[in-house]
């Protein structure tokens, strides 16, 4: 049997703690893994292929995004009006640059969402409903998994963190747009409780409110609060592990890795209640709309064993779902489904 050829374009990697970076290994590896006897894997190669699987919006691969060089597939990871709140670019230059995204997902012939919430946003956008697939984002269990007690008294004693405290984490790139300002304010809300944030300027200069953010990450307002800056993804692994509840107050998001990343070692789960998560997640997290709601979720979680215990399994309701099996399935259905119809053509 013919392989299918697939060339992977993406610079995703290339800036450490982006969920598009996590969201790129872990697809690739996917693929590579458990569909190798199915298909023929390169990265950002210049040879043509079956199919051109492109997943970040790079002008170099924009050039290279032609038919003549393969069937065109893009992953959506964010829609222009998602990127209000997490870059900071002079009004002219930020329109010319959603008009590009707009452009290179129009060039494709295939995009892929990890949302389906986002399907009807990109109809509107122009793109044919028909083009629009979704596959949801998938994180390796041997990467992520529970850790041993003695292990996760170990990893808290070299971040120095209390044995003792109940931790809550937040995840992702410091910016507006992640709900930094109201976790700090959780914090203060709860100084009986630690938290931690793992995640620094991905975008550098141009992060949406860098001045505010970078005072508070140098100088936290509370002793309960700790910025550990970017965590190498090889390590994100404990990071999920010493914590007790991952707590993300993000305005937008797509499919967040870090939340994939958290239920792998049974965490209970606390968002902004964003109609996103609704088709994603299901009942199984816990939604807050202000510092209030989120402080009070929080407690409950801290101070009732059945209430954690409960949302842990719920947790674990979520791992199972995002399985390996399943979503390699669904990426073996998608790229022999569009290989065979535009094979002849």
């Amino acid at each position: 049997m013919k392989k299918i050829t697939i060339n992977m374009l993406s610079k995703a990697d290339s800036v450490d703690g982006q969920g598009v970076g996590s969201a790129y290994i872990e697809q690739v590896r996917l693929v590579k893994e458990t569909l190798s006897d199915y298909f023929d894997v390169s990265i950002n190669s210049h040879k043509k292929a079956d199919i051109v699987h492109v997943h970040s919006v790079n002008p170099g691969f924009y050039l290279r995004f032609k038919k003549k060089n393969g069937i065109r597939v893009i992953y959506c990871h964010f829609l222009p009006e998602t990127l209000d709140g997490s870059i900071k670019l002079p009004k002219p230059i930020f329109a010319i640059f959603k008009k590009y995204v707009v452009k290179f997902y129009k060039k494709a012939d295939y995009v892929v969402v990890v949302n389906p919430i986002f399907i009807e946003p990109l109809t509107k956008l122009g793109i044919k409903k028909e083009n629009i697939v979704y596959i949801p984002n998938y994180v390796s269990k041997e990467e992520f998994h529970p850790l041993d007690k003695d292990t996760i008294v170990k990893i808290k004693d070299e971040y120095q963190i209390p044995q003792d405290k109940f931790v809550v984490m937040g995840c992702g790139q410091v910016q507006t747009r992640k709900g930094v300002l109201d976790f700090v304010e959780v914090a203060k809300q709860n100084p009986d409780k630690y938290f931690i944030w793992c995640g620094g300027f991905s975008f550098s200069v141009i992060t949406d409110g860098i001045k505010e953010l970078k005072k508070i990450v140098e100088n936290p307002p509370v002793p309960n609060l700790k910025f550990l800056g970017i965590i190498p993804r090889t390590k994100m692994n404990q990071m999920f592990n010493i914590c007790d509840t991952l707590f993300m107050p993000s305005f937008n998001e797509l499919f967040p890795m870090s939340i994939l990343e958290a239920v792998q070692s049974q965490k209970p789960v606390v968002l902004r209640d964003l109609e996103l998560y609704k088709n994603i997640l299901w009942d199984t997290y816990l939604a807050g709309n202000n510092v209030n709601e989120f402080s009070e979720l929080i407690n409950k979680l801290a101070n009732d064993p059945d209430f954690y215990k409960h949302y842990a399994l719920k947790s674990q309701e979520v791992a199972d779902y995002y399985s390996k099996e399943n979503v390699s399935k669904l990426w073996l259905n998608f790229y022999t489904d569009i290989y065979n119809k535009n094979k002849n053509i």
